[in-house]
């Protein structure tokens, strides 16, 4: 609610005329384009946008204000994933955006899941902000305990733009299974949950940090399981020109899970476009690794305890936008 009232306020003072508002600064907006409302991109994306807004007339940091960039104001959109946020990015119609670090090398170059189509060229990192793992949830009374046993099953793969259907298609590959031994259906995460609680769907795909919301929720309503990604599967998804990482989701992430289930990650990077300017992107990344934007990533969600300064350029295989590496090289990040 503070919030709102303080954009409120600034939109009341831009409307005001320019006499009696000779000294006022810029006021910029910048969009950061998230995921879903039941994934980790959200609230993320919410923490970070609150963090590095400061619009005119807001209360001074050392007064308990905003302590981010000086007549900026950032907002979270929600989207359906890291593919319409590179797509967006590209066209300017969002000013940034989270992606997976797969989804953002393919778009940027026109290869992998977007070869044949025109590469996003003006595709700039920001920073590599945390690993995002493969959850594959399903139903405890389903019988799902390997990925061969979705055949016969209902599974949602996630939403057209997502990263989550661009990898769960590249985890079925490596498993030799096909659309027409599933019955597959594109659910974001929270439709998906809703659907497995109603009896209406035995598995699901999704691709967030976690403990991710809809998961969460779903586990304390109902008996999930979640699968694990064989050792063979990881062993050709991973490598040292794989994006992939293996990974863990660890015995307590949620409720019922109790042990630590062997899968996949991959790094969720912010993105911007070349076109920004240098020293806005600059003052944005400074802002980002600031100690007070570490707090309140750390308090705001689990996921934000993961985000690290020393971590920032792990996984990123696109260019980094002039006003970050500027940042980068001024703290020893980047030699």
């Amino acid at each position: 609610m503070r919030r709102l009232l303080v954009l409120l306020a600034v939109l009341v003072a831009y409307a005001l005329p320019a006499t009696a508002q000779d000294n006022r600064p810029e006021l910029r907006f910048f969009r950061i384009g998230n995921g879903s409302t039941a994934g980790t991109y959200y609230p993320i994306g919410g923490i970070i946008a609150a963090a590095i807004s400061n619009p005119p007339g807001a209360a001074e940091c050392s007064d308990g204000g905003y302590c981010g960039v000086p007549g900026l104001l950032a907002s979270a959109v929600a989207s359906a994933g890291s593919v319409e946020n590179v797509e967006a990015i590209g066209k300017g119609a969002l000013e940034s955006g989270f992606a997976q670090a797969d989804v953002a090398y393919w778009a940027q170059t026109g290869t992998g899941n977007f070869a044949g189509l025109p590469a996003i060229a003006n595709l700039r990192a920001i920073a590599s902000l945390y690993p995002e793992t493969l959850h594959i949830v399903a139903r405890k009374d389903a019988g799902v305990e390997t990925l061969a046993d979705l055949r016969g099953k209902r599974v949602s793969l996630d939403e057209p733009g997502s990263g989550t259907l661009v990898d769960a298609r590249l985890v079925l590959d490596a498993a030799g299974l096909k659309d027409e031994d599933m019955t597959v259906l594109h659910l974001p995460a929270a439709r998906a949950a809703a659907a497995m609680q109603a009896g209406e769907l035995d598995v699901f795909f999704f691709v967030g940090g976690y403990p991710a919301p809809a998961i969460s929720q779903l586990a304390g309503q109902a008996d999930v399981t979640l699968v694990p990604v064989s050792d063979e599967v990881v062993a050709r998804l991973t490598g040292p020109r794989a994006f992939f990482l293996p990974g863990t989701l660890p015995r307590g992430a949620y409720r019922g899970v109790e042990q630590d289930v062997a899968t996949l990650s991959v790094g969720a990077l912010w993105l911007t476009a070349a076109e920004q300017p240098d020293d806005l992107i600059y003052a944005i990344t400074r802002v980002l690794w600031n100690d007070y934007t570490m707090r309140q990533l750390a308090y705001g969600h689990p996921v934000g305890r993961r985000i690290i300064r020393n971590n920032a350029l792990n996984g990123i295989a696109i260019p980094l936008h002039p006003g970050a590496e500027r940042y980068y090289r001024e703290a020893g990040l980047l030699k």
